[in-house]
C-alpha cells in the first residue's frame, strides 16, 4: 500500500540539442485526492444526534477483546517487565514486590481509560467548537477508505504532523465521524496538570508519557510493554507525533525515534506479521497558537498547561481561523520497507522478553523510516493562499500595491504547483477575491490601506507589546507561514542559492556548494539521510521543468527568463544564510571561554536586537530561538563549536578559525571545497 512519489535518477545522459543535456531524473506528479468538508453535514444535523449515533467501528481482524484494565494486567504480568524487575532487584537489593508496586504506580500514571461516554462528550463539544472557529474541515475521503481497510488488516500507527494542540482532538473527531476506531494517543505529562481535562483526555484515549526517562529502566520497560501490548492485540490505532512537540516555526522538526522504535519492535521480533504506518498531514489556514508561538520564539517562557489557562483561551471562540485540510496518506507497510533492507534474524538469537541493545543497522533503518514518513507528511501539507501572499509580502515589506501582490501571488501559485505543492487556492474565484480574503483572515498582521497591502509593524499606541517589540512579533508570525512554503521549495531554493554563491557555472562546483548548504541547514529542514545527490537532482529537475535553468554536460546555465524565479527563491532562503552568518559573528565576539545553551540564547538575542535597532541588519528571523538552536547544532556538527558534557549539562566552546571559515563560506568570501566523488 506504500505509494510514495517515485523518482528515477540518471542525471545527465543523452543530448537533446547541441550542448544541452536531457535530465532523465523524473518525478511523478502527485495526483491529489478530492477533499470533503466534514463540517458541512455537522451544520445541518443536531450535534447531540451526531454524538449519540450508533458507533460500531470496524476493527483489526486479529483483535483480542479487552478492557483498559486488562491491558494493565497483561503489562504487569508480561515476561519483559518481570525480567527487568528481577534484574533491578538483584542490582538494587530491593524486593521484587516493591519494584512491582512501583511498576503499578507507573502504569496508573500513564495508562488511558478509554470510554465511549467520553468520546461522545468530545464529539458533541468539538462539533460545536469546530463549527464556530473553522469555515471548513476538509478531508481526503480516499485516504479514509484506505485507512479503513488498513485498520482491519494489521496493527496501525497514525503519524500526524504537529502544528497545534488541536491536532490530536481533530484526528479523534475525524475518526469518530467516519466510524473508525478512535486511537490511543501518546500525550505529554504536561496535561496531567489540567484538573478534570486530564481525566477527560485519559477517558478519550490519551496515555501519558514523561518527556525524558532519565535512564529509568523500569519506566522504559513498563512504558514500552504498554504500547506494544496495545499494538500487538490491535486494541486501537496507536497515535503519536514523530516531531515530539509542536513546531513553533511551521517547519517540520527533526524526528524523535523513541516511540517509533517501540512500535516497530513487535514486527522485528515477529510478534505481528506487519504494521501499517500512516503519515497524516494537518494544515491550518490560521494557527490558533500563532501569537503564543512567536512569544516563545522570542524568549517568553511557555505557559504551563492548566484548566484556568484553557478557560481564558475561550476568547478564540469568537475568532475565525479559516479552513483546515487533513490529508490521510497511503498506509505504508513496515514489512515492505524492511524487505531486502534489514534482517530480523538477530532477534531470534535471544528470548523475546530480554531487552536488546539496538544494532547499528536497525537504528539506521528506523531513522530512515522516520525521515520517509516526515517527507510524506510534507508532500501532503496544504499550502493556503496566505502562505503565498505572505512569502511575496516579506520580500516587499513594509507594503506592496494590491494589484502587484495579486499578480505575484498568482505567479507563485503556478510555481508552487509546478514544484509539486498542494495549493488550496480556489480556482473558481477571482484571484483578487482570494488574496483579499486571506488578508482579512490575517488582519492581525496585515491590512489593505489605499490599494496597498501593509504589514502591521506598529501597535496603535506603542512599539512594544507585552515587553516585546511589536514589529518583531508581526514579522516572526509572517515568517512561520512563509516557512510552510519552504518545506516544498527547499531543494530548488538551495540550487538557486548555490548558483548565486558559486563563481562560474561548473556543475560540480554548484553541486559542491549545494552539498555544503544542505549540510549546514539539515537541522532546519528534512532531508533523507544520504540523499544529497538525489536532492540536488530534484532541485535541478524542478528548475529545468519551469525553464529556469538548462543543464549541459559540464555546466548549469540560467535561461533568459530564469532570473525572476531564481531571484524569488534566493530571497526566500537568504534569511537563513544571514541568520547563520550573524550567529557566527556573535560567537566570534563571545567573551566567555565556555557557555551553556541557557546563556547562549539570551546573549545572541541581545546581540541581534542591537543590530536590528542600529539598522545594521534587517534579518529579524535571527531573533527566533528555533533558528538560534539549529544554528548552534549545525556549528557543533561542523566543528566550529565544541560541545561536551560537564555535571549533567552541556557546555560549548568556540573554535574561532573554523567559525570564521564557516562565516566566510556562507558569505561567499571563501570557496566551498570540492565534493566527494559523485556521478553528476
Amino acid at each position: 500500500m506504500d505509494s510514495p512519489r517515485s523518482s528515477h535518477s540518471c542525471f545527465s545522459v543523452g543530448s537533446a540539442s547541441p550542448g544541452a543535456v536531457v535530465l532523465l531524473y523524473s518525478k511523478e506528479l502527485k495526483k491529489w485526492d478530492e477533499f470533503e468538508d466534514i463540517l458541512e453535514e455537522r451544520r445541518h444535523v443536531s450535534d447531540l444526534k451526531f454524538a449519540m449515533k450508533c458507533y460500531t467501528p470496524l476493527v483489526y481482524k486479529g483483535i483480542t477483546p479487552c478492557k483498559p484494565s486488562d491491558i494493565k494486567h497483561s503489562v504487569l504480568n508480561s515476561e519483559e517487565v518481570y525480567y527487568v524487575i528481577k534484574q533491578l532487584s538483584k542490582e538494587s537489593l530491593q524486593s521484587v514486590d516493591v519494584l512491582r508496586e512501583e511498576a503499578c504506580e507507573i502504569l496508573d500514571e500513564m495508562s488511558h481509560k478509554l470510554r465511549l461516554g467520553a468520546i461522545r462528550f468530545f464529539a458533541f463539544a468539538l462539533s460545536k467548537i469546530f463549527k464556530q472557529i473553522f469555515s471548513k474541515v476538509c478531508v481526503n475521503e480516499e485516504g479514509i477508505q484506505k485507512l479503513q481497510r488498513a485498520i482491519q488488516e494489521h496493527p496501525v500507527v497514525l503519524l500526524p504532523s504537529h502544528r497545534s494542540y488541536i491536532d490530536f482532538l481533530m484526528l479523534s473527531f475525524l475518526l469518530y465521524n467516519y466510524d473508525l476506531p478512535v486511537p490511543v494517543i501518546a500525550a505529554g505529562m504536561d496535561f496531567l496538570g489540567m484538573k478534570m481535562i486530564a481525566g477527560l483526555l485519559r477517558m478519550s484515549g490519551a496515555f501519558f508519557m514523561r518527556r525524558t526517562f532519565g535512564g529509568n529502566r523500569l519506566y522504559w520497560a513498563v512504558f514500552s510493554e504498554y504500547v506494544k501490548t496495545m499494538l500487538r492485540n490491535g486494541y486501537a490505532p496507536v497515535e503519536f507525533f514523530l516531531e515530539g512537540t509542536r513546531s513553533r516555526s511551521a517547519k517540520t522538526l527533526t524526528p524523535k525515534l523513541g516511540l517509533l522504535n517501540i512500535v516497530m519492535e513487535p514486527f522485528f521480533k515477529r510478534e505481528v506479521f506487519d504494521t501499517y504506518l500512516v503519515p497524516i498531514s494537518i494544515s491550518y489556514d490560521k494557527i490558533l497558537e500563532e501569537t503564543l508561538y512567536v512569544y516563545e520564539l522570542l524568549g517568553v517562557p511557555k505557559p504551563k498547561e492548566s484548566t484556568t489557562g484553557l478557560l481564558k483561551a475561550r476568547r478564540i471562540l469568537s475568532e475565525n481561523f479559516g479552513n483546515v485540510h487533513i490529508y490521510i496518506g497511503d498506509p505504508v507497510s513496515l514489512r515492505s520497507l524492511a524487505a531486502g533492507r534489514m534482517s530480523r534474524n538477530p532477534y531470534n538469537l535471544v528470548p523475546r522478553y530480554i531487552p536488546q541493545r539496538q544494532s547499528e543497522d536497525t537504528h539506521t533503518f528506523v531513522t530512515e523510516v522516520a525521515y520517509r514518513m516526515q517527507l510524506l507528511q510534507i508532500q501532503n501539507l496544504a499550502l493556503s493562499p496566505w502562505v503565498l501572499v505572505v512569502a511575496v509580502l516579506l520580500q516587499n515589506r513594509p507594503s506592496m500595491c494590491f494589484d502587484a501582490l495579486v499578480e505575484k501571488a498568482s505567479w507563485l501559485r503556478g510555481l508552487a504547483r509546478a514544484f509539486g505543492g498542494l495549493v488550496t487556492w480556489p480556482d473558481d474565484e477571482p484571484a483578487e477575491d482570494v488574496v483579499h480574503a486571506s488578508i482579512v483572515l490575517h488582519s492581525n498582521v496585515a491590512s489593505l490601506v489605499n490599494d496597498r497591502v501593509v504589514l502591521r509593524l506598529d501597535a496603535s499606541d506603542s512599539e512594544v507589546v507585552d515587553g516585546l517589540v511589536f514589529q518583531h512579533v508581526t514579522l516572526l508570525t509572517c515568517s512561520a507561514y512563509r516557512n510552510q512554503l519552504l518545506n516544498t521549495f527547499v531543494r530548488p531554493s538551495l540550487v538557486a542559492l548555490a548558483l548565486q554563491m558559486t563563481p562560474g557555472f561548473r556543475k560540480e562546483d554548484i553541486y559542491s556548494c549545494f552539498r555544503f548548504l544542505r549540510d549546514v541547514f539539515s537541522d532546519e529542514f528534512i532531508f533523507f539521510p544520504g540523499n544529497t545527490l538525489k536532492d540536488f537532482e530534484e532541485g535541478c529537475y524542478l528548475l529545468c521543468k519551469c525553464e529556469t535553468i538548462q543543464v549541459t554536460t559540464r555546466d548549469i546555465l540560467v535561461t533568459e527568463k530564469g532570473n525572476t524565479v531564481l531571484e524569488f527563491l534566493i530571497g526566500l532562503f537568504k534569511p537563513f544564510v544571514e541568520c547563520y552568518q550573524i550567529i557566527c559573528k556573535y560567537l566570534l565576539k563571545e567573551q566567555e571561554d565556555y557557555f551553556t545553551e541557557k546563556q547562549y540564547l539570551p546573549r545572541v538575542r541581545m546581540f541581534t536586537s542591537q543590530l536590528l535597532d542600529q539598522g545594521a541588519s534587517q534579518c529579524y528571523d535571527v531573533l527566533s530561538s528555533d533558528v538560534q538552536k539549529n544554528a548552534l547544532a549545525a556549528l557543533v556538527r561542523r566543528g566550529a563549536v565544541e560541545k561536551r558534557k560537564v555535571d549533567n549539562d552541556y557546555i560549548f566552546n568556540v573554535n574561532e578559525p573554523a567559525t570564521t571559515k564557516l562565516e566566510e563560506m556562507l558569505g561567499g568570501k571563501t570557496p566551498v571545497g570540492k565534493p566527494a566523488t559523485a556521478k553528476l
